[in-house]
């Protein structure tokens, strides 16, 4: 928190805060329980009410992406997106988007969902959706479900093979329960390296989503798109911030940073 509002405080806004891109933000849970991935639904609706009190629409990444890469992504206009598929999803952010007229993605990992793996830092009694849940937030066109593996692991850590089975075995099993192509995958936990983006590219998906920091444009590499995390001590003025661009670029150690908790450079 201090990091973040000490790089608000010294940081100068542009004449207009969402033109040169398109910033996708990260969400992961909207609840009030003490989990650091856990952003109140007070401070989400908060968030949610400033871009639509000033004329930002919010778009899921596939459609704001494809229309970024088109050339026909509209001034005012970042995506939303969120990890893993908790429900609390459900119960506090669907109501505000659907209100609000926004839409976002949500990144699935398929055996999580089954019940045949578990995220190992989530509280036990976050709950996760169901695939009736997911099937029935899919059909209101206000979440739309992508891929982020079966089972959350460190893609870079595996051989090609099961690499291959993650990533393309999410997309294919998504796509039976939803009945649609998907097209986008997101790293678990962001890590990523070029024989993944590779991998992703292969299974036919034209989208690998990061957890890297940054705006993206047209010349991105559409296999290594850049968000824009939201933590839950962000202030109503860090999020604004963060819409205008004052995270643009990661922060000051950051690589050093992931390399000492995680054991990896990207």
């Amino acid at each position: 928190m201090a990091l973040t509002e000490a790089r608000v405080r010294n940081w100068k806004p542009p004449s207009d805060e969402t033109e040169g891109g398109l910033r996708i933000f990260l969400y992961h849970r909207i609840s009030d329980d003490p989990d650091p991935l856990a952003l109140s639904p007070a401070k989400f609706r908060a968030q949610m009410e400033y871009l639509a009190a000033n004329g930002i629409h919010a778009l899921d990444a596939v459609t704001a992406l494809d229309l970024l890469y088109a050339g026909q992504l509209e001034p005012r206009t970042l995506a939303l997106t969120f990890d893993d598929g908790f429900r609390d999803v459900l119960d506090n952010a669907y109501p505000v988007l659907a209100e609000l007229g926004f839409s976002a993605s949500v990144f699935v990992s398929t055996a999580v969902i089954d019940g045949d793996a578990r995220y190992s830092w989530a509280p036990p009694d976050a709950a996760i959706l169901s695939w009736d849940e997911i099937r029935r937030l899919e059909a209101s066109g206000v979440l739309r479900f992508e891929p982020h593996s079966r089972t959350h692991p460190d893609l870079t850590r595996l051989d090609d093979d099961e690499a291959r089975d993650e990533i393309a075995g999410s997309k294919v099993e998504l796509e039976r329960q939803i009945e649609r192509a998907t097209h986008a995958f997101c790293f678990p936990s962001g890590f990523f390296a070029s024989r993944t983006c590779e991998l992703v590219q292969e299974s036919g998906l034209r989208y690998g989503i990061t957890c890297e920091p940054g705006v993206n444009t047209a010349s991105t590499d559409p296999y290594l798109v850049h968000r824009i995390q939201v933590d839950s001590t962000d202030s109503l003025r860090a999020f604004t911030a963060k819409v205008a661009g004052s995270h643009d670029r990661p922060l000051l150690g950051r690589g050093r940073y992931r390399r000492v908790r995680y054991g990896v450079s990207s």
